[in-house]
């Protein structure tokens, strides 16, 4: 039987943080993997993410996913060496760490995931892609502080959702999830799911893929192998790598979030929030305005 090779592109969510196997990260798409065909069925346990080439039965699964990434990173690093994979599936999931950082700007992001969507469709690859929740209400940050984030991930989704419909990805409705709520889903950072958050991830990309004929392995399993992380945990991640995480982040995103959130005060104290709404809204109109006016048109008649 022919290999299927999935190919896997994006930031720590994909590389499996808060999925801990050995040394390394496992995460949802390794677990994805092993459900892919019957011959890769039950193959997922040992998988992490030291070695970024898996055998899985007859899946061949490369996790080219980076702690960090942005937009940019996918484009300039991970496509290369995606598109030298030739894969028959690869997932790209990213953005939430372009809405941490000064730099944002949805027409870039909205040029960049074109770009990347592009070179995989004219492969004839199967895309897999996902809009997510904020950071901000992942965090639990004060309103005036979350709402500036979320609207820059409300931008981001939107524009991953047209960008999935016109290429045709199997796209996941990612952006509401029960770790959003619920504690057991997600790891002791907060940010990232836990290995139930993974494996719901798993399972629910499983189910669209099956849905499509895509999938015809069983579906991964959606209960953990480790117990949910304990508050005692979790304070320990933020007493210790969690300082070094938010040390890292405000050099770069603080004095932009702080003047965000004073200019979401200052609308909000006179009553013109709806403005910043309907300034987003332009922005991610014009950013794919602009990729329409790039696509090739058809001969006249």
């Amino acid at each position: 039987m022919r290999r299927v090779r999935f190919v896997a592109l994006g930031d720590s969510l994909t590389e499996g943080v808060g999925d801990p196997a050995g040394d390394g990260w496992r995460g949802w798409a390794a677990l994805l993997a092993a459900g892919l065909t019957e011959e890769s069925a039950g193959s997922a346990g040992s998988m992490g993410s030291a070695a970024p080439t898996e055998s899985v039965g007859s899946v061949e699964f490369t996790n080219l996913a980076v702690s960090g990434a942005q937009t940019r990173d996918v484009l300039e690093r991970q496509l290369p060496a995606g598109l030298a994979l030739r894969p028959d599936l690869v997932s790209v999931v990213v953005g939430v760490n372009d809405t941490l950082r000064c730099t944002f700007d949805i027409h870039a992001v909205a040029a960049r995931l074109d770009t990347v969507y592009a070179a995989f469709a004219e492969q004839g690859a199967v895309l897999l892609t996902a809009c997510l929740p904020d950071p901000g209400a992942m965090l639990g940050l004060p309103g005036a502080l979350a709402r500036p984030l979320a609207r820059r991930q409300r931008a981001v989704n939107t524009v991953v959702h047209a960008l999935s419909e016109r290429y045709g990805a199997v796209h996941l409705h990612a952006a509401e999830g029960p770790w959003l709520t619920d504690r057991a889903m997600r790891s002791a950072d907060r940010l990232h799911p836990g290995e139930r958050g993974h494996r719901q991830l798993a399972v629910r990309f499983h189910a669209l893929l099956a849905e499509a004929g895509l999938a015809t392995g069983p579906t991964p399993s959606p209960e953990p192998e480790c117990p949910a992380p304990t508050t005692s945990a979790s304070l320990w991640w933020l007493a210790t790598a969690g300082t070094g995480w938010v040390a890292r982040r405000c050099t770069d995103l603080l004095p932009q979030l702080l003047r965000l959130a004073a200019d979401e005060m200052h609308h909000r104290a006179r009553g013109t929030s709806a403005r910043l709404d309907l300034r987003a809204s332009a922005a991610v109109s014009a950013a794919l305005a602009a990729l329409s006016a790039t696509e090739p048109q058809p001969d006249a008649a």
